[in-house]
Formats: structure tokens, C-alpha cells, sequence
């Protein structure tokens, strides 16, 4: 299956991290955006609030010079991280109140939350979702009996 480079470089960071044991959700340097910008926090100034997808005035301004982070524009990172928090259970923008996973860094937890970033990311890229697994299971040829 044909990628795009930028796709290729993030999910080998994602994979590193996963088996790593370097990806947290409640950090902003071991999140999936802290994952994908190297382990760096400054993306958290583009938006108010963890988990949210509205850009604050930093967001908006580095959104309209048309900046890009590692590949991706302020608003692409605030939709995966957003992706990846509500897929392992949080409930959206972080806060202490809002509902969460009782484990966090729980295996099972962020392998649901990097499965929807993945679909996502290949959305962004205009390329087939490489999570799809239906397809392994569909018969190549269907045969059909002949009645005479």
C-alpha cells in the first residue's frame, strides 16, 4: 500500500512510543501530538484547553501564516490529539471533572486511541484506511454455482 512520507514518519514514532512504554494521554510531551511533534510541548499554545479543537489566538495566527508542525497545520493537531483522547475514554476538553479511564496507560486503552489516530491520519492523507481488517477477510473471487 502506498503512504505519504509524513505519514510514514508518524507512525513510526506512534509505534516507538506504544512499545516504548512513552505514550501517556495526560501528558502533553507523551501524548499522541507530543509523540508526533518529538517529545515537545509547544503545540499545547495552540489551543486553551487539552483535548480541544478550537484554536486559541496562537493557533489562529500559525493556522493562517499556513505553519505546519512535523507535516501538520495547528488544526490537524488538534483534531488527533482530540481523536486520540476520546477514543481512550476522556471525556473532552481535559479536566479534572470530566470523565476519564481508570488506567490511562493501560495497553488495550491506547491501542484504541492509536487505532482511531491512524484512521484519521489516513483520512488527512487521502490514502486507504491501513487499520481496515474487513478487507483481509473478503473473498477474492466469489463463485457462483452453475444451475443447468
Amino acid at each position: 500500500m502506498k503512504t505519504t512520507p509524513r505519514f510514514e514518519k508518524v507512525i513510526k514514532k506512534l509505534y516507538k512510543a506504544f512499545h516504548n512504554n512513552t505514550l501517556n494521554p495526560e501528558c502533553c510531551k507523551q501524548c499522541a501530538v507530543g509523540n508526533i511533534l518529538d517529545n515537545t510541548d509547544s503545540w499545547k499554545h495552540l489551543s486553551d484547553f487539552h483535548g480541544s479543537i478550537t484554536l486559541n489566538y496562537v493557533g489562529k495566527v500559525n493556522q493562517n501564516l499556513g505553519r505546519k508542525f512535523n507535516g501538520y497545520t495547528p488544526c490537524e493537531l488538534l483534531q488527533i490529539e482530540a481523536t486520540f483522547l476520546k477514543a481512550c475514554g476522556y471525556e473532552l476538553p481535559l479536566h479534572f471533572k470530566n470523565k476519564k479511564p481508570e488506567n490511562p496507560c493501560d495497553k488495550d486503552t491506547l491501542f484504541k486511541g492509536l487505532s482511531e489516530v491512524i484512521t484519521l491520519l489516513c483520512k488527512l492523507d487521502n490514502i486507504p484506511n491501513v487499520m481496515d481488517y474487513q478487507k483481509l477477510f473478503k473473498p477474492k473471487t466469489e463463485l457462483h454455482p452453475v444451475i443447468f
